[in-house]
This record gives C-alpha cells, sequence and structure tokens, in this order.
C-alpha cells in the first residue's frame, strides 16, 4: 500500500516515517523545501529520539520519499494524511486554515478513489469540512471522483513518539464508510496482527476523543498543582499525598507530579480548543477552565518562591536555570514554563545563566540574547545567585554538591520538578524550595 503525509511537523513525520516501518510506501509532503532537502540528506528538523536512525533506514529501503510536490505523492496512493498545524487563534479556538488548504489542494488534484485522513488535532466538523472543501473543488473541475473522509488522532507523547507508534495503547479510527474502514484497516493490519486495540466510531466521537484524553491528561496535572500548593499551607507532601494515591488502581501512579505547570504543543493549545468549542455551544466546561487557570498561575509558583526568597528584589542576581524544554527527550519550547520563569527574572533585574541537553538551539532562537547560554550544567551555576531546576533530564537527577557548594553564592535550590531529596539537601546545608513539601 501507498499513502501520502502531508506536513511534516512532529505528527507528520513521526506517522510517515513509522508507517514505512511497518513496510508501506509512504510519501511525505511539505511546502517547505529547505526542509524537505534536508530531510531528503538524512538532516531532522525535530528532536525524538529514535526518529533519525529509522528516517534513513527507510530511506535506503526505498520506503520513505520525501517531496514539495502534492500531486506527485498522491500518485497510486490509497489514503492521504492531513498531518499540517493547528495553531491556536487569538480566541483560543484552532486554526483550521492549513487543514482546508490541504483539503482544496487534494480536491483540485484528486483522480482516483482516496481516503482522506485528518491525523491533525481538529475540533468536532473538521472532517465534514474537509470533506465539503474537497468536493467543492471536484465540483468545480466538472468531474466526479469519489473518495471517503476519515479521522485517525495521534496519541503520541513527545520523547516517545516511536513507542507510542509502533506500541499503542489504543488506534482510534472514525469514519462512516465501509470502504474506508477496509482500508484503514488493512493500513493498520501490522497493529492488529500483534492485538493492539483498535476502536472504530462515528467521525465526531473520534475528533473529540483526541480532546478529551489530553484535557483529562491537563486535569490530573492542575489538580495535583492545586493540592501541592495546598500542602505548602497545611504543612503536608506533595510526594507523599502522591504515593498514597497513586497505589488506588482508580486513580493510578501517572500524570499525578506535581511542578511548574505544563506545557507543550499538545496540552495547552487542546485545552483551549475544547474550552472554545463547549463555550460556542453555550456549554461552558467549569473544571477545564479551572485546569487552565490553574496551569497558568503554576508557572509562577517557582519565581514567587525566589522573589521571597531574596526579599522581593532581584536586581543583579544571577540565576543558573536547568532545562528549557517542556519536558525531558524533547526539544519542544513551545508553551515551555521556563519561557514565563525567565521573562519573569528577567523583568525584576535578573540576569540568567541557561543549560539545557538539547532544547539550547531552539532556546537561542527564541530568547536570542536575552539570557546567557552555557555548555555545561555545571557552568550554569558558576557564581550564581541560586540554582532553578525547571525540567527534569536524567542528568540533573543526581547532584555534585561539591561543585554546587564551591560554585554557588548561596546554599539555595528552587527545584520545580520534586526530584530532589530534601532530607540529603538540608544535610548538605541548601536552602532547599520545591513545590507542594512545606516551602
Amino acid at each position: 500500500m501507498k499513502v501520502s503525509v502531508v506536513g511534516t511537523g512532529y505528527v507528520g513525520l513521526v506517522t510517515g516515517t513509522c508507517f514505512s516501518e511497518t513496510g508501506l510506501v509512504v510519501t511525505c509532503v511539505d511546502i517547505d523545501k529547505k526542509k524537505i532537502n534536508g530531510l531528503k540528506n538524512g538532516e531532522i528538523p525535530i528532536y525524538e529520539p529514535g526518529l533519525e536512525p529509522m528516517i534513513k533506514k527507510n530511506i535506503e529501503k526505498g520506503r520513505l520519499f520525501f517531496t514539495t510536490n502534492l500531486n506527485e505523492s498522491l500518485e497510486d496512493a490509497d489514503a492521504v494524511f492531513i498531518a499540517v498545524g493547528t495553531p491556536p487563534d487569538e480566541n483560543g479556538s484552532a486554526d483550521l486554515k492549513h487543514v482546508l488548504e490541504v483539503g482544496r489542494e487534494i480536491g483540485r488534484l484528486i483522480d482516483h478513489y482516496l481516503v482522506i485522513v485528518t491525523k491533525s488535532t481538529v475540533p468536532v466538523g473538521t472532517a465534514e469540512k474537509v470533506r465539503k472543501t474537497v468536493q467543492d473543488e471536484i465540483y468545480k473541475r466538472g468531474t466526479d471522483v469519489e473518495f471517503d473522509v476519515a479521522s485517525n488522532p495521534e496519541f503520541l507523547k513527545e520523547g516517545a513518539a516511536i513507542q507510542d507508534f509502533l506500541r499503542p495503547d489504543r488506534i482510534v479510527i472514525g469514519t462512516d464508510s465501509d470502504r474506508a474502514k477496509k482500508t484503514m484497516e488493512r493500513l493498520y493490519k501490522p497493529f492488529l496482527l500483534n492485538n493492539h486495540p483498535i476502536y472504530f466510531m462515528n467521525i465526531p466521537s473520534s475528533e473529540l476523543t483526541k480532546y478529551t484524553a489530553n484535557s483529562m491528561l491537563a486535569t490530573k496535572i492542575s489538580f495535583m498543582n492545586d493540592i501541592a500548593n495546598l500542602c505548602e499551607i497545611l504543612g503536608a507532601d506533595i510526594n507523599m499525598v502522591r504515593k498514597g494515591i497513586g497505589s488506588d488502581s482508580r486513580i493510578g501512579n501517572k500524570f499525578i507530579y506535581s511542578g511548574v505547570g505544563y506545557g507543550g504543543s499538545c496540552f495547552p493549545k487542546d485545552v483551549q480548543a475544547l474550552i472554545r468549542t463547549a463555550n460556542e455551544k453555550n456549554y461552558p466546561l467549569r473544571i477545564l477552565q479551572a485546569v487552565e487557570d490553574v496551569n497558568h498561575s503554576q508557572k509562577e509558583v517557582i519565581f514567587n518562591k525566589i522573589m521571597k526568597y531574596f526579599n522581593g528584589n532581584l536586581k543583579d542576581k544571577t540565576i543558573g536555570l536547568w532545562g528549557l524544554s517542556f519536558k525531558p527527550q524533547t526539544n519542544d519550547m513551545r508553551e515551555a514554563p521556563s519561557l514565563v520563569i525567565i521573562d519573569k527574572l528577567l523583568n525584576e533585574g535578573a540576569s540568567v545563566k541557561a543549560y539545557d541537553p538539547v532544547a539550547m538551539n531552539e532556546a537561542k532562537r527564541i530568547l536570542g540574547g536575552k539570557v546567557e547560554f552555557v555548555n555545561e550544567q555545571y557552568e550554569a551555576i558558576l557564581d550564581a545567585d541560586a540554582l532553578v531546576l525547571i525540567t527534569e533530564w536524567p542528568e540533573f537527577r543526581m547532584l555534585n554538591f561539591k561543585i554546587l557548594e564551591k560554585s554557588l553564592k548561596n546554599k539555595v535550590v528552587f527545584d520545580g520538578r520534586n526530584i530532589y531529596d530534601m532530607e540529603e539537601m538540608e544535610e548538605h546545608g541548601f536552602d532547599y524550595y520545591a513545590i507542594g513539601r512545606g516551602k
């Protein structure tokens, strides 16, 4: 089988590459000539563990191709996946202009039966908009070409996307056509053989499933952050509370870690979009709005602790920052809590020295010369007034206390992810501030 994947961003690139890994012939399409030329030469525009060697292998095997020519990619294709960006509008709703433009282009080019699949995260009703857009273009041509539209949302975690795609918890497909269902079953046959669950449903349910999944996970994070803040008031320890509730199988131990708030390309955008969709139907999602509000305020919690420690005066203070990406194993800086914290520190007159194992180039692109970027984690705290941990990369977990003591002007650590042992920090004479652990 042959498929086309339009869009070589995070979702499109992982989707196309993993499909080629299962034996499909895949052509990935993008209008960015520089990106496509780079991909042909093995230059990967995103950081995702395992992706680069998989791309190179499948290019060599003749199963994975890259082009800027959509028409070329549709030749003999059984399905085309739309995996372009859906950034939030100013009002928080998903911007569908890129999705619908791809639909228009497909409608101008289609000459045989295709299943047109929305892979991008899109609001309920988008598949129908795509269907109408394609059909309108076909009518303009004075032709009659059969096609179907399906919804196939992705559930990829950045940093574990290859694993998530090849060994999925579930595959969700929305379709109203038996013919399209058969095509999608053939595409996903390798996964069915390995007993990975596949759920067929109507298209609106499929579209809503993606938003609901991300919103539920975001809700768990904000709920635990809210409880963490209450822990500080009551003298409880959120890490102990987390262990106490995580052993309950009805709750589980995932996404119940407190910290500086969630970020990334999915949770903030999808929560906002679902809130907007509900508001348009005059049904406000009150719980989800609270999730959004808590997350915004949570990104300021560590900053407020720093301000309190320095008696409200950060002028001429140097803050050493560990971690910039919104989470480990990615260079994604979208909605990263580090950006909020850095902005507030700079506005108070502090200077920032920062280190991240992977996200430095992306951070430099966003922040420019506002921050001093260093090449090694302990260089970030040399002559700094405080250490602030934002992203829990594995290499940050074991502290060299001798270097800390020699490098820092003040023996103080602000832990935005609760990864350090409070008693150990105190034994070495450090003032230690975490989230929901008494300070």
